[in-house]
């Protein structure tokens, strides 16, 4: 005999595995106290949107892992300052690779945060540039990017005492 979702969590869960609301409480996430007799049209509408919810935090977390890593907000803040060359880029990222780079730029046109333009000269230049849409990140890398800067030694010396433990 096969243990039920109650047996494997010593009976927390509800009658679609739930484990509870966002406070701990018993609701699961349809708002309903979990118990015998559920069910009905209520749990299928809880079930729809949240499944939407669901799906747009999956969609959340995507983007912010794009946007929220070291590379890309300091390339979307250094596009911030105009159009500028794959060279010219590389050399005011430090410490970012030709391939990294590559990938992120990659990633930021994909987003349609970034426009690559190829110009047909001899030899070939490409020029990156923030899109309409890139712009509007720009407050908020500038923000985080100060952030860092402002807390750094805070957040050093936070590092330290957490390691002497």
């Amino acid at each position: 005999m096969s243990a039920s979702p109650a047996d494997a969590d010593g009976g927390r869960s509800g009658p679609n595995g739930d484990v509870g609301g966002p406070s701990g409480d018993a609701a699961g996430r349809s708002g309903r106290v979990d118990g015998p007799g559920g069910g009905g049209q209520a749990d299928t509408r809880a079930a729809a949107v949240l499944a939407v919810r669901d799906d747009a935090t999956c969609r959340v977390r995507e983007i912010l892992d794009r946007v929220g890593d070291k590379w890309t907000l300091a390339v979307v803040s250094e596009l911030g300052r105009g159009s500028q060359r794959f060279t010219e880029l590389r050399r005011a990222v430090p410490g970012i690779s030709q391939r990294m780079l590559t990938a992120t730029l990659r990633g930021l046109e994909r987003d349609g945060l970034v426009r690559r333009t190829v110009h047909p000269v001899v030899p070939p230049r490409v020029d990156y540039e923030l899109t309409e849409l890139g712009r509007t990140l720009l407050d908020t890398a500038w923000a985080l990017m100060s952030w860092a800067l402002e807390h750094m030694d805070q957040i050093d010396d936070a590092r330290q005492q957490y390691d002497e433990r």
